[in-house]
C-alpha cells in the first residue's frame, strides 16, 4: 500500500530544534479521488494542534489539506487526495509537499515526497492522446518512406494497436503503419507532395480479455523550406547537483530557424529530465539522489529542434548532464536516544550502550564519532570506541554529586561537503550499589549512679563509607541493661535508676544498619561495636548507727575523763565503706562531752569543792557523716542519753586525802530485752493515759528517795565503781542477738531511769521532725 516513516512528527514533540526532515512514500497511479495516502499519530498536550500544507512543488490541485482529528488521546492527521486528482506516472511521477506542524510554541516543518509508481494493471489510455483533440505531430514532406514518424507511450505490456480509420487515396499518399511498441511509421511511398496535409489517425488498443481503448493521432505535414534548422553551440558537458529540486533549470539550448520547436529524442522516455518545446529550457522532473538512483549521475541527452511548421527541417545536439554529490542530509542514527542505567560497579570496559550510524547521501562511508561531556563538564568515566559506549574508569557513587546522571551528547560527522553533523543524546544513570558496612569505634562513657532518667551519655559516631555517608541507624543487641541509643543519631541515654553497688559497669553490643544506599532498598549491611559505661559511686546511702538511740547511766569520777560509749556506725548498703566523722551538734552543755573519733568521753575537770550532788541528764546529738571521697558527704544523727551520776568518797578521807580512783573505768552495760507487741488501737489509748498518770506518780516517789541516797553516798567511805544502767535498743519483736550483762545492784542507783527509757524513734509525718517515742508508754520526747 503506502509506505511513510512519520519520525519528525513523532520527534518535534520532545526535541525543540530539529533540521527539516523529509519522508518518502510511494503512491501507485491508480490511486483515485478521496484515497488516504497516510495517516499518522502524535502527542500534543495539553495545546491544540495544527497540520497545514504550505505549498505542492510542482504545482497542482491533486492534495487535499491534512485533516487533524482528536482520537483517545491522540491527534491523527491524513492526508489524501482530493476529486481532482489523477494520477500519471507518464506525466509527473515525483510531487515535493511542504507541512507544517504546530504544537504549542513548537514549530516543525517538514518535506514529504510522493512519488508516482506505474501501475502495470492499469488498462487505459491517457494523455493527450485520448484527449478529444488526440496527438498532433507534424512532419516534413521529405521524410524517408518507411521511417518512424512517432512513438506512442502506452500503459502496460503487451497490447496490440491497430489504426482503424479509412486510409484510402486519394486522401492518403498510402497507408500509415503503427507496430505494438506503438511506432508509427511513414507510408511506404513517401509524402512527397502532400505538404499542408493533416491526416487523422484513429487508433484502436487492445490489452487482451477484450479491454481496450482509444485515441486519435493527427499527422500534419510540413513544406521544406529554404532555410537550415541549426545549433550554433558545440556539443558540452553540464554539471549539476544532485539537490535540485524537480523543475529545477538545467541549461537552455537554442537553435537557428523559423518557428523553432525542442524534444529530447534520446534517451525516450526521459525519466529524469525534459526540455520546453518552446524555449528549449531543460528542467528537472525527478529528484537526483544518487544514493537512491545511481544511475543518475550520468545522462546523455539528445535534443531535435525543428521548426513548427516543418518538422522535417530539423537539427540535433548531443550533451553531457553529470550529477554532482551533494551532501544534503545528516547521518542518520538510531536509536537517536541513548538512555540507560548501570551499576557504580560496572567493571571497566563493559558496554554500556551500542548505536548505528549510516550517511543517507553516500551509504557505507566512513563516520567520525566525538562524545561531547554536559553533566559534569569533564567526566571521563565513559568512552566512544567503534561506535560502542564503554566504561573508561571506575564509577564511583560515594562522594557527593558523583553519582549524579551522566548527560553527553555522540557528535556523528560524515565526510560529505558540506560536512553535516548529527547530535545523539545521551544519559546514563549510575546506580548506587551498597558495597561497605557500617563501622564504629568502641568507647567508654562515665555516667553517676544517682544520673536521672534520660540523660544523655554519649553518641556512638557510626562511619558508612558508602554515600550518602552515615545513613545508619542504631540499635543495640538485646534489652535487658537500662540503656537506650538513639537510632538516628547514635545517642546513647540512661533509661532507669543505676545502683553502683549493684553493677558497676556495663557493656553493650551496638548494631548498625545502613539504609538507603542501594538502588534496591532492601538491600542493608550491619556492623557493631561495643561501648562500655562504667557507673561512677555517688554517696546516696547515710550512715546507719546501732543502735541508733542509747541511754546510758555513768557513775563519774570528779577530776576523771570517762569513755561514755562507743559511737557504731556504719553504711549497709556499702561494707567497704569505713571512714567517718563525728561531731557533737547537741545537748553539750558545758562541753562535759567531748569525742575521741567515735569514742564518748565525759571529762570533768572540777577538782576542788563544791562538787555537785546532784546526778545530771545529757541529751547528746552526735551527727556522723562519712568521710570518704565520695560526694556528697551524708550524715545522720544518733541519739545519747548521759545520766551523770557524782561517785564520791568519805568526809575524812576528803578532807585528808584525794580519794585515787581509776583513771579508766569500764561502763557495764545492762541490755533489757522485751516482747514486741502490737495492740489494737483503743487499747493503745487507754494504755497510754493510764501509764502516764502511773509515770507522774512513780516519778514523784523516785526523785524523793533519789535525795536520800545522795545524801548516804556523800558519807559512805568505801569506793564503788560507776554502774551503767539500762542501756536499752528498741528491737520491735526480735530478742536475738543481744546479750544480757549482769545488773549491778546498788542502793545509789537512782529508780527513775525506767521512766526516761525511749525504745524508738520516728519523724512526724506532718512536721518532718523526729522524735523519740517509748513503745510501752507511747512517751514521746522530741529532737
Amino acid at each position: 500500500m503506502v509506505l511513510l516513516r512519520p519520525l519528525a512528527l513523532l520527534l518535534a514533540l520532545v526535541v525543540s530544534e530539529l533540521y527539516c526532515l523529509s519522508w518518502f512514500i510511494d503512491v501507485s497511479e491508480s490511486q483515485g479521488p478521496g484515497a488516504t495516502l497516510q495517516s499518522f499519530s502524535f502527542n500534543c498536550s495539553p495545546y491544540i494542534p495544527t497540520l497545514e500544507l504550505l505549498h505542492v512543488q510542482p504545482p497542482t490541485t491533486f492534495f487535499n489539506p491534512p485533516s487533524l482529528t482528536r482520537w483517545q488521546g491522540t491527534y491523527v492527521g491524513k492526508m489524501t487526495l482530493s476529486s481532482s486528482a489523477r494520477l500519471d506516472a507518464l506525466t509527473v511521477n515525483h510531487y515535493e509537499l511542504q507541512l507544517r506542524f504546530t504544537c504549542g510554541n513548537q514549530v516543525t516543518e517538514g518535506r514529504l515526497s510522493v512519488n508516482v509508481q506505474r501501475d502495470p494493471n492499469r488498462d487505459q489510455c491517457a494523455g493527450r492522446f485520448a484527449s478529444p483533440a488526440g496527438e498532433i505531430i507534424q512532419v516534413r514532406e521529405t521524410v524517408t518512406p518507411g521511417t518512424p514518424l512517432y512513438t506512442l507511450l502506452l500503459p502496460g505490456q503487451g497490447a496490440q494497436m491497430n489504426i482503424t480509420s479509412a486510409q484510402d487515396p486519394p486522401y492518403f499518399p498510402g497507408p500509415f503503419s503503427i507496430d505494438g511498441q506503438g511506432q508509427l511509421w511513414a507510408p511506404s511511398q513517401g509524402l512527397k507532395g502532400q505538404a499542408q496535409k493533416v491526416f487523422q489517425l484513429q487508433i484502436l488498443v487492445t490489452f487482451g480479455q477484450g479491454r481496450s481503448c482509444r485515441g486519435m493521432l493527427t499527422v500534419k505535414v510540413l513544406p521544406v523550406s529554404s532555410s537550415q534548422v541549426s545549433f550554433p553551440q558545440q556539443a558540452q558537458n553540464i554539471t549539476i547537483p544532485e539537490n535540485l529540486v524537480p523543475g529545477s533549470k538545467v541549461a537552455q539550448v537554442h537553435a537557428q530557424g523559423f518557428d523553432v520547436r525542442y524534444e529530447i529524442v534520446s534517451p525516450v522516455p526521459c525519466r529524469l529530465f525534459s526540455i520546453a518545446r518552446v524555449d528549449g529550457v531543460v528542467r528537472t522532473t525527478a529528484p537526483l539522489e544518487l544514493a537512491q538512483a545511481p544511475d543518475a549521475a550520468v545522462t546523455r541527452l539528445r535534443v531535435k529542434a525543428f521548426e513548427r511548421l516543418r518538422p522535417w527541417d530539423s537539427a540535433e545536439l548531443d550533451f553531457q548532464v553529470d550529477v554532482q554529490s551533494v551532501n544534503r542530509w545528516p547521518p542518520r542514527c538510531l536509536p537517536a536516544l541513548l538512555a540507560t542505567q548501570i551499576p557504580e560497579t560496572t567493571p571497566v570496559g563493559t558496554f554500556v550502550n551500542t548505536f548505528t550510524c549510516t550517511d543517507p547521501d553516500s551509504p557505507g562511508s566512513t563516520l567520525d564519532y566525538q562524545l561531547l561531556f554536559h553533566s559534569p563538564a569533564s567526566a571521563s568515566s565513559l568512552c566512544l570506541r567503534d561506535g560502542v559506549l564503554e566504561v573508561n574508569d571506575t564509577l564511583d557513587c560515594d562522594a557527593p554529586g558523583a553519582c549524579l546522571q551522566h548527560t553527553a551528547s555522540i557528535l556523528v560527522l560524515d565526510s560529505g561537503q558540506p560536512p553535516m553533523t548529527t547530535e545523539v543524546p545521551v544519559l546514563v544513570m549510575v546506580t548506587p550499589v551498597n558495597e561497605f558496612s557500617p563501622t564504629c569505634v568502641s568507647r567508654t562513657f562515665r555516667v553517676r549512679e544517682d544520673a536521672r532518667p534520660h540523660t544523655l551519655l554519649g553518641s556512638v559516631m557510626g562511619t558508612d563509607l558508602d554515600y550518602p555517608h552515615d545513613s545508619i541507624e542504631y540499635s543495640i543487641s538485646g534489652g535487658s541493661a537500662p540503656f537506650a541509643v538513639d537510632s538516628l543519631n547514635g545517642e546513647v541515654h540512661l533509661l532507669g535508676p543505676l545502683d553502683y553497688e549493684m553493677q558497676k559497669s556495663y557493656r553493650l553490643t551496638v548494631l548498625l544498619t545502613d539504609h538507603s544506599q542501594d538502588q534496591d532498598p532492601t538491600c542493608h549491611r550491619s556492623g557493631s561495636c561495643t561501648i562500655t559505661i562504667e557507673v561512677e559511686d555517688v554517696n546516696d546511702h547515710a550512715p546507719e548507727c546501732e543502735p541508733p538511740f542509747q541511754e546510758l547511766t555513768v557513775y563519774a569520777h570528779l577530776g576523771r575523763s570517762l569513755e561514755v560509749t562507743t559511737v557504731s556506725c556504719r553504711v549497709a548498703q556499702e561494707p567497704q565503706r569505713l571512714a567517718f566523722s563525728y561531731r557533737i551538734v547537741g545537748g553539750n552543755s558545758q562541753s562535759r562531752f567531748s569525742l575521741q573519733g567515735a569514742v564518748l568521753v565525759h571529762n570533768d575537770l572540777m577538782l576542788a569543792p563544791p562538787w555537785p550532788e546532784q546526778s545530771h541528764t545529757y541529751e547528746l546529738l552526735i551527727r556522723v557523716a562519712d568521710a570518704g571521697p565520695s560526694t556528697p558527704h551524708l550524715s545522720t544523727t544518733a541519739t545519747v542519753i548521759v545520766h551523770i551520776v557524782p561517785w564520791r568518797a568519805s568526809t575524812g578521807a576528803t578532807s585528808i586525802h584525794r580519794t585515787t580512783v581509776p583513771s579508766r573505768m569500764t561502763p557495764l552495760l545492762v541490755t533489757d530485752t522485751e516482747v514486741f507487741w502490737q495492740p489494737e488501737p483503743w487499747f493503745v489509748v487507754v494504755l497510754t493515759v493510764t501509764s502516764a498518770l502511773l509515770l507522774l506518780g512513780l516519778g514523784w516517789f523516785l526523785s524523793w528517795l533519789l535525795r536520800g541516797l545522795t545524801q548516804v553516798l556523800q558519807t559512805s567511805s568505801k569506793p564503788t565503781q560507776a554502774l551503767l544502767l539500762n542501756s536499752i535498743q528498741g528491737t520491735k519483736g526480735s530478742i536475738e542477738g543481744f546479750v544480757e550483762a549482769p545488773r549491778m545492784e546498788t542502793p545509789q542507783a537512782p529508780s527513775s531511769v525506767m521512766s526516761l527509757h525511749f525504745d524508738g524513734r520516728a519523724q512526724d509525718s506532718r512536721t518532718g521532725r523526729d522524735y523519740l517515742f517509748n513503745t510501752h508508754t507511747g512517751a514521746r520526747r522530741w529532737l
